[in-house]
């Protein structure tokens, strides 16, 4: 069984993480802390892409040995047949390795994490989180409680396929998308609208018309998912933008972090991607 998902930035974004793990694990070798790599939509391990069946982000995670292994695997998936296949694979591909396979809600274990993460005995404890939601799953109230936590997240974050969507030209938003948009952003609709939008209008037989969307808005969309990450982490790393084959912009994936030292890897492992 395996997730039917994905095109080149399937491939890229794995790589982008085993690369970032390994210099992760290289820094943190020496280091007296428990290591925690958490993987919010962890999928069966296996993705079948362009014909072909590639492991996913957990297996390839899994294999690093050198320089260590993390201390503790959490998955974490939504879909049971995956999660079980995945559990499946792992107890006999990577019996040594101590795991943890959940069925569950991505959102609501990412709170739990970081209640584990606050309580005085796990002070010692850093996580390396990877968030890969198909579409605008997580919440930013799921975020906002990782504020001031030992954690490096990775996080995919569907702009072109899901907030641009829902940002229609003529600014005439159905209410549900206006929630999803809420929800997904943190923002009010009134914020959401002065960020993209220009401002209502009495039109010449005297309706008023709804803002337009501002030009460039995936460029914008970008930005602001940046500084709203920014007001939770420290530092966060230019987005490495994923095209479709028309080469519009379809995901936009941050590091988000609290160390110095993890922007610069990040920063280091993404350049390469871009030539």
């Amino acid at each position: 069984m395996n997730n039917n998902f994905g095109g080149d930035w399937t491939s890229q974004k794995i790589e982008i993480v085993a690369s970032y793990t390994q210099a992760y694990l290289k820094v943190m070798k020496n280091q007296p802390f428990k290591l925690i790599y958490f993987d919010g939509f962890a999928g069966s391990g296996e993705i079948e892409q362009d014909e072909e069946i590639i492991q996913g982000a957990a297996l390839r995670i899994l294999a690093i040995d050198d320089p260590k292994p993390f201390d503790l695997y959490y998955f974490v998936e939504l879909i049971k047949k995956y999660a079980d296949n995945l559990d499946a694979q792992i107890k006999s591909k990577y019996p040594q390795r101590r795991c943890v396979v959940k069925s569950e809600d991505c959102n609501v274990k990412i709170k739990d994490m970081a209640d584990y993460l606050r309580k005085p005995a796990n002070k010692m404890t850093k996580v390396l989180a990877f968030i890969d939601p198909k579409g605008m799953q997580v919440k930013w109230q799921s975020l906002e409680i990782l504020k001031d936590l030992g954690i490096d997240m990775w996080i995919l974050v569907p702009l072109g396929m899901g907030v641009t969507r829902l940002l229609k030209k003529d600014g005439n938003i159905e209410d549900a998308w206006v929630k999803r948009l809420q929800v997904f952003l943190g923002m009010s609709e009134d914020e959401i609208r002065n960020y993209f939008y220009t401002d209502d209008r009495m039109n010449l037989f005297g309706e008023m018309v709804s803002g337009q969307r501002l030009d460039n808005t995936i460029v914008r969309a970008a930005k602001l998912y940046q500084e709203r990450l920014k007001t939770i982490f420290k530092y966060v790393s230019q987005p490495f933008v994923m095209r479709n084959s028309k080469n519009s912009p379809m995901y936009h994936f941050y590091l988000a972090t609290n160390n110095t030292t993890a922007i610069k890897i990040a920063n280091d492992v993404i350049k390469p991607k871009f030539k």
